[in-house]
């Protein structure tokens, strides 16, 4: 038997039939980190002596048996692993089960599935995934492949005395399949996990290790995490401020690194924070923090059930909530700080509100702080304009008078600390979504003007136009701290695992710059992308795709307005039902799923789903070669918005950014719905319905089918 740190017991099956099952149950134990539950030990008793039985045939078979495979992705093990002629079983055990649950069902079909999409060594093989209920009194009696034609069996069900005959069934329906890799089980893994998936594992294991596409040469994040923890470890031995600016394509992991970096930074190896090394994420997008913490929250208290630990979730909660934080709230906390009024325009410390510590000076506890989607960051007019009522409903802090952009008043917050501070900004090309988001550009200025004494890092790729206009390279023209360095760019999309050009083709969609064809052209076979006019055939082809706990869901820009004919309603703007709709499963109607629901920009941005609907209103419309944008005005008409004045033109640069949004948040494949509108006239010869009269949708439906997309029929 080989040791492998993928499982926790390999062996060739006639070794495993050989050796006493307390041996093999001994080397489970010794393998498995930490002290496994009564109820694992059971299981695994039980699993060895049904295996035993249903293999004794094969005692001169050349297969291998492994046991709790690692699927890190999805951040759990496959029960067992039966590799026999050339096919690869997977087994899921449900001890003491007399029925099949779905959701068991998926399960052992998401395992088969994570090994087909990211595990090299079984990319071309028949893998066959078996539910194994043992006292379930059925079992499956067709064999057949899924109708996707990539292998995969459809999942097979049976109780323990069915076993063995449906191994038979498989071998027999597969008679001739060429001998499984011999390196099978240290086949290189490259998953490409969701950011919920990622963060779990990151928060569970203080390690990206196996979670992001290390095999693949074209993929920086490992290049990006490494440089910026060698900038934190400088500014700390030099005593200085320093600030790092990671650009990145969407879906290219930028939330990822901002992540691993906190994580890594805190505990630096340990299973506790490092005292005064911290590093806090931050981000003002509330859905996606809502959505990660709760997510991470259910996790940990999960697995601190599993392991006998008394915990309430809510201790969870607070747990994460130290880890992951809303912008807002550490912003809020730095404002209870200062002199109030703000005199002569000039920030500073109230001693009689806050304690100052040794070497930290008044600084926060973090000597690092992550600033995901930092180009979201409030205008000073923005930020001046909340504080001065109070925030939204006048129920907060209020300070008139306040002097500086967001982005300036982050910096002074970490400029605080006495000794050594480093902020990484993490920037999202063309993504600004809302009015009074000032882009990168207040973050440079704050730094040209105020800052002078912080080394500043910066992509390359920060110099384009989507960034700051074009004008960073401008900006910085005077600044002498500036580094560049290409180890700051994320060049690679990782949410799409099957096709990485998915960020090309939407940019040049939205540009009309006549590339997008021949980039489509490209990724159609790995990455599908169709087009309809019918609501009911988007849906129908989303459920058709998709498989296992694999999740789909309706979006729509915040600005479209005409969609109740079509049977969508848009998802109220809580985040809480974010929470429910990124996380319930299949069978909750308030999940992604139930395609009732539509996300808005504001909500997905940041996260993704597997496959999407993006339902295309009349908000933006292809006319005459180039982009409109129109508002509605709620009750009769649409109304065209012209760039005559500088707030109407970041308007229409919000409203494109919105699309750019939504047409990145698939990761394996998306259906495009722009409507037919209704072209019905009254018995008086007037339109029956005027907004949503079908030119406002025929341009566009015409524009992205002359870019070869495939229509639905």
């Amino acid at each position: 038997m080989r040791k492998n740190p993928r499982c926790l017991y390999d062996s060739k099956i006639d070794a495993f039939l050989a050796k006493e099952k307390e041996a093999i149950f001994g080397v489970l134990c010794d393998n498995y980190h930490g002290d496994a539950g009564t109820n694992t030990r059971e299981a695994w008793m039980q699993e060895i002596e049904i295996l035993k039985k249903v293999l004794a045939p094969r005692d001169k078979s050349d297969g291998r048996i492994v046991f709790e495979y690692d699927i890190p992705r999805l951040g759990k093990r496959i029960d067992v692993v039966l590799l026999l002629h050339g096919i690869i079983f997977c087994l899921e055990f449900k001890a003491g089960q007399t029925k099949v649950l779905e959701s068991d069902i998926d399960q052992v079909l998401d395992y088969a599935l994570d090994l087909k999409n990211f595990h090299k060594f079984s990319e071309d093989r028949k893998i066959a995934p078996i539910l194994v209920a043992t006292k379930y009194n059925d079992s499956s009696t067709v064999v057949q492949e899924s109708v996707y034609d990539d292998g995969v069996i459809n999942p097979l069900m049976t109780g323990e005395d069915g076993l063995q005959n449906l191994i038979h069934l498989v071998l027999n329906k597969y008679p001739n399949e060429s001998p499984v890799n011999t390196d099978w089980i240290i086949s290189p893994y490259a998953p490409t996990p969701t950011i919920i998936e990622a963060a779990r594992t990151l928060y569970e294991s203080h390690s990206v290790e196996d979670i992001v596409r290390h095999e693949a040469d074209d993929v920086s994040t490992d290049a990006t995490i490494a440089y910026i923890l060698d900038v934190i470890r400088r500014s700390k031995e030099n005593r200085e401020k320093s600030i790092c600016f990671v650009t990145g394509v969407p879906g290219a992991g930028k939330t990822l690194v901002g992540l691993d970096v906190a994580v890594r930074q805190t505990y630096q190896g340990f299973d506790e924070p490092v005292e005064d090394e911290g590093a806090v994420y931050l981000s003002g997008n509330g859905p996606l923090v809502a959505v990660l913490t709760e997510a991470l929250a259910r996790d940990n208290y999960a697995k601190c059930k599993e392991r006998g630990e008394k915990k309430n979730k809510s201790d969870s909660e607070r747990e994460v909530g130290k880890f992951i934080q809303i912008i807002h709230r550490y912003r809020d906390n730095m404002l209870a700080k200062i002199k109030n009024p703000v005199e002569n325009g000039i920030l500073e410390i109230d001693p009689d509100k806050a304690v100052k510590l040794q070497d930290a000076g008044y600084g926060e506890v973090e000597h690092v702080a992550i600033f995901d989607e930092a180009q979201r960051s409030w205008t000073h007019k923005r930020l001046a304009d909340y504080l001065k009522r109070g925030g939204t409903y006048g129920n907060k802090l209020k300070v008139p008078n306040f002097p500086v952009s967001e982005a300036a008043f982050l910096i002074w917050s970490l400029d605080q600390r006495e000794d050594w501070a480093t902020i990484v900004c993490l920037v999202g090309g063309g993504q600004e979504i809302h009015t009074g988001e000032a882009g990168i550009a207040e973050w440079i200025k704050a730094l040209n003007e105020i800052y002078t004494h912080w080394k500043v890092y910066i992509s390359p790729q920060l110099t384009e136009p989507e960034y700051a206009e074009g004008k960073v390279n401008e900006l910085l023209a005077n600044n002498k701290n500036v580094t560049y360095s290409e180890s700051l760019h994320l060049g690679v999309s990782l949410r799409s695992y099957r096709a990485e050009k998915v960020s090309a083709f939407v940019h040049s969609l939205l540009a009309i710059d006549g590339s997008a064809r021949n980039i489509y052209e490209d990724i159609k076979e790995k990455y599908p992308i169709v087009l309809t006019r019918d609501m009911e055939k988007a849906k129908a082809w989303l459920h058709d795709r998709v498989r296992g706990s694999e999740r789909t869901g309706v979006l729509i820009t915040k600005e479209s307005a005409r969609y109740k004919p079509l049977g969508i309603h848009v998802l109220p703007a809580g985040d809480k039902d974010a929470v429910h709709w990124f996380l319930e499963d299949k069978i909750d109607t308030r999940s992604s799923n139930y395609l009732e629901d539509a996300a808005t920009e504001i909500q997905v941005q940041g996260l993704e789903l597997d496959y999407t609907c993006l339902l295309w209103d009349a908000d933006m419309r292809y006319e005459n070669g180039e982009w409109h944008f129109y508002t509605f005005n709620g009750k009769t008409e649409w109304n065209e918005l012209i760039a005559n004045s500088e707030s109407k033109a970041d308007r229409l640069k919000y409203m494109l950014n919105a699309y750019r949004v939504l047409l990145t948040r698939a990761r394996a494949g998306m259906v495009i719905c722009v409507p037919e509108g209704n072209s019905n006239r009254t018995s008086s010869g007037f339109p029956e319905d005027s907004t949503r009269l079908p030119e406002f949708y025929d341009g566009t439906f015409n524009y992205l089918k002359s870019l070869g997309i495939e229509v639905l029929e």
